[in-house]
């Protein structure tokens, strides 16, 4: 990580955010995605665009669609809330919460407009999912690939968190793709 105040910061957001509070950012950025998604014609969702350097956006992340970036972030959603529920009920990871952070969560070049429903699906189940839970803070750890150890409550707080990172390459994308930019 090239600036090395990132990780505690991120930690230490994280240590005073409530689980309330990320929930209801979740939220928010769901209604910030749907707005994007409406209007969007199906040949704008799948024009890839090459965004500007953005933090948490890494290199081979920059040419993605509208409907690749939803995808990743529904394989990045899906992960966290398997992560979130198996430490919250002190299970052994496995399956979605075993993803490779660089190879797993990359979307297809086929992404298609059913990529809106699939990510809407994840964030409210992912919503509904924290809302049926017991304690968060101070399960069992699980290894975030750039921040370290985190327990359920700040992987909670992580999905809110990659939804915002995504969601300024979302925007990028959807208005340029609108607008015909982009390659074809």
């Amino acid at each position: 990580m090239r600036n090395s105040w990132i990780k505690p910061a991120v930690r230490l957001m994280f240590a005073v955010t409530s689980r309330e509070r990320a929930t209801r950012q979740a939220a928010r950025h769901l209604v910030g995605y749907r707005k994007l998604a409406d209007g969007l014609s199906p040949e704008a969702g799948s024009r890839p665009v090459r965004v500007p350097p953005m933090p948490g956006v890494d290199e081979d992340m920059r040419n993605w669609s509208f409907y690749m970036t939803l995808e990743h972030n529904r394989i990045v959603s899906d992960s966290i809330s398997a992560t979130v529920f198996q430490l919250a009920m002190d299970e052994p990871l496995s399956g979605a919460a075993l993803v490779d952070p660089k190879k797993g969560v990359m979307p297809s070049l086929s992404a298609g407009e059913e990529q809106i429903r699939q990510f809407l699906d994840s964030v409210e189940r992912h919503v509904k999912l924290v809302e049926t839970l017991g304690r968060l803070r101070g399960t069992r750890t699980a290894r975030h690939p750039l921040f370290g150890d985190f327990d359920a409550h700040k992987w909670n707080c992580m999905f809110s968190f990659h939804l915002k990172i995504h969601y300024r390459q979302a925007a990028h994308v959807a208005q340029a793709a609108r607008a015909g930019l982009g390659r074809s």
